[in-house]
């Protein structure tokens, strides 16, 4: 079997190596100019976006700078994700279904990522409305993986993803109703923190929601990268109801009771090697001293289905109200497969149910809870199989084939958008098939700095992934870097 491609940017330009606080560092001493490095960013975006197909939008000739200098991460380049409106680019929520017009104004948590002072390049890809797990369309090319082009990124971060992963951009915006963020930072070898429910300002569509499950966050590199952003996140607007995480700087001593939980809310049995990569990472919590136990799954029967009921309703509120809620040249008989029988399946009887599952949810963010009366953190898999192939979550797959695909593969993320609790994916494995297995650890609600503090435990115990080889290192030019 030959070697997967690998697609990576990585080279001896303004960007080099640099993960983001060090870019913002040089940037502060006038080492290097924003200018070079938007540049540096620019040219490494146009050297594999061919190849990744990652970009939704691009404002290279007018990029959003941030006016504040003195931000934390002043002038570094990144992307927002294809659902978050900043003025004067269009937001088009990965459908074909309407074009958008440029935004008129920023959107809410648009103006508290853009106070941390990252230049937005542009737009990043997700599929539709992200209701899929893999960055896959009607119509368009798929996002590719860097990894293995041939795989999957994950979603609905997906382009954030690919572009951090190759190197392309230091972080980028993403957000979290499913497992976004930790779906495609687990495929692409990245930190993806979903914050608590709450934690920073919701985006319009989630203020809307009966029951919030999205938050805002960061794809990054280096879990330095991830502390400062959501650092710089907090110094901007803080929820009063939750105590402050500050700026997380390395390991915390204290030994915690960790539960171990291999069993999945759907019923879908993990895969050797993702087991194999979440029982290496309980040994070396292990090692440093921590109490790892198998616990069972704290959550009640049935969940997985009033999730995927309250996915439907979203879906169906999508369709229905699009014309109202993104724009008049709406045409539902342009939606795809996925999103068409989400909503058909939620008419069938969803409005009935939704009381009751609106309940049971609520429920079982009480049941979650409990589970940190003896544990500070739950250990388990992001996945239950490693990242697929393209085309097999494709949304002209049929339906329902399609459906018990996403439920054998999104088998654990869900439950902490319901609980909204905190939760991050590492980059612990590396599969077979070239690309790498992230494992999830979560924690109580509102407890995100224990699991920074762990996070950079297990990043200084570990040599994590990364697409620029030890004998790339003199490489001068940004590549495309074929292996087989």
């Amino acid at each position: 079997m030959s070697r997967p491609t690998r697609v990576h940017a990585f080279t001896d330009d303004a960007l080099a190596d640099h993960d983001a606080v060090a870019l913002a560092a040089l940037i502060r001493s006038g080492e290097l100019g924003v200018e070079e490095v938007e540049a540096a960013a620019v040219a490494r975006i146009e050297r594999v976006e061919p190849s990744l197909n990652a970009v939704a939008f691009a404002a290279y000739d007018s990029p959003r700078r941030s006016r504040t200098k003195k931000a934390p991460l002043y002038g570094v380049p990144t992307f927002v994700k294809d659902n978050t409106d900043i003025a004067g680019m269009p937001t088009n929520h990965g459908t074909d279904a309407f074009r958008a017009g440029p935004a008129r104004r920023d959107g809410r948590y648009a103006g508290q990522f853009l106070s941390t002072g990252t230049t937005v390049l542009g737009k990043s890809r997700m599929p539709e409305f992200g209701l899929n797990a893999s960055t896959e369309f009607r119509v368009a090319a798929p996002t590719r993986n860097p990894w293995n082009t041939e795989r999957s990124t994950g979603a609905s971060s997906g382009g954030a993803a690919a572009l951090v992963a190759a190197g392309a951009l230091p972080l980028a915006h993403a957000n979290d109703g499913g497992g976004s963020i930790r779906i495609p930072a687990a495929a692409a070898g990245l930190i993806g923190l979903k914050p608590s429910r709450g934690r920073h300002l919701d985006g319009e569509l989630a203020r809307t929601m009966p029951l919030n499950i999205i938050s805002e966050g960061v794809l990054t590199r280096t879990v330095r990268d991830t502390a400062a952003c959501i650092a710089a996140l907090e110094d901007h607007w803080r929820n009063p109801r939750l105590a402050p995480i500050g700026l997380v700087r390395g390991p915390a001593s204290r030994r915690l009771r960790v539960g171990l939980v291999l069993e999945s809310v759907t019923g879908a049995v993990v895969d050797e090697q993702t087991r194999a990569a979440v029982e290496h990472t309980a040994h070396l919590l292990e090692a440093q001293g921590h109490v790892v136990e198998p616990i069972p799954v704290p959550a009640a029967p049935g969940l997985a289905a009033d999730f995927v009921t309250y996915w439907g309703m979203l879906a169906g509120l999508a369709g229905g109200l699009g014309r109202f809620a993104f724009d008049r040249s709406f045409d539902a008989t342009r939606l795809d497969g996925l999103t068409l029988g989400l909503r058909k399946q939620f008419t069938q009887g969803g409005w009935a149910r939704l009381p009751g599952v609106l309940r049971r949810l609520r429920r079982a963010a009480r049941i979650y809870a409990a589970a940190f009366d003896r544990h500070e953190l739950i250990l388990s898999p992001v996945l239950a199989h490693v990242t697929p192939p393209l085309g097999h979550l494709d949304p002209a797959v049929p339906f329902d084939e399609l459906m018990d695909r996403l439920q054998r593969y999104v088998a654990f993320t869900p439950l902490h958008n319901i609980t909204g609790t905190p939760g991050i994916s590492l980059p612990m494995g590396m599969a077979r098939e070239g690309v790498p297995i992230g494992v999830h650890l979560s924690a109580a609600y509102g407890d995100e700095r224990t699991l920074l503090e762990v996070a950079f435990a297990l990043e200084e115990q570990t040599t994590w992934p990364t697409l620029r080889a030890p004998s790339e290192a003199g490489d001068h030019t940004a590549s495309t870097t074929v292996e087989g």
